[in-house]
């Protein structure tokens, strides 16, 4: 029930240490994993996810299936 919700937390924490996204990118996914109360950290991580997978496709796939393995 909660596997994808996990799963997406994880590939946003890895896009955000990878080296080949643009700083300022990296920047907007970390404060989209800030405990924001309200909509706020939401839509940062939604339009993030938009030109991440508009324009870094690879990496946005690569985060995605490594935050499916164990551990």
């Amino acid at each position: 029930m909660f596997a994808a919700p996990r799963r997406l937390v994880r590939a946003v924490s890895i896009l955000a240490r990878d080296g080949r996204i643009p700083l300022p990118l990296r920047g907007l996914v970390a404060f989209g994993l800030l405990p924001i109360p309200g909509p706020v950290d939401e839509a940062v991580l939604l339009v993030v996810g938009i030109v991440l997978w508009a324009f870094h496709r690879e990496p946005l796939r690569r985060a995605w299936l490594h935050a499916a393995s164990p551990g």
